[in-house]
């Protein structure tokens, strides 16, 4: 089960990253074009997006607060909930599986760094 965190964990944290930098770096007026959201929630929604993929990782790598995984996948299932109903309210049913499958991932790892295979503490 810790296997199959740690992948899901590592091709979330590496999609988010990707997701929450592209929405840090783009122009305002190019990161607006297709959703209808303000262009500072935009870049607020990308630094969670890159703090969540962040509290994936390095938590249970360092061993330091490894209860801030699970954590940082609640947080990114919010954001994918909100993605999720953010696409349906555009039309586009079929595009919004996309965050609904991620949003389940982060379920997935939240659920299991919380009661499934918890990662321990580093010895004091």
């Amino acid at each position: 089960m810790s296997v199959a965190l740690w992948i899901v964990q590592g091709l979330l944290a590496l999609l988010f990253l990707f997701a929450g930098g592209t929405k840090l770096v783009l122009p305002l007026d190019k990161l607006t074009g297709s959703v209808p959201l303000p262009g500072l929630f935009l870049r607020f929604i990308g630094a969670a997006e890159v703090l969540g993929a962040v509290g994936l990782i390095l938590p249970g790598l360092l061993r330091v607060r490894p209860a801030l995984t699970p954590l940082a996948a609640a947080g990114l299932v919010i954001i994918m909930i909100g993605a999720t109903v953010v696409t349906l309210a555009g039309g586009e049913v079929a595009t919004a599986l996309i965050p609904t499958i991620v949003g389940l991932l982060a379920a997935f790892v939240a659920y299991g760094r919380w009661r499934a295979a918890p990662v321990s503490r580093r010895p004091a």
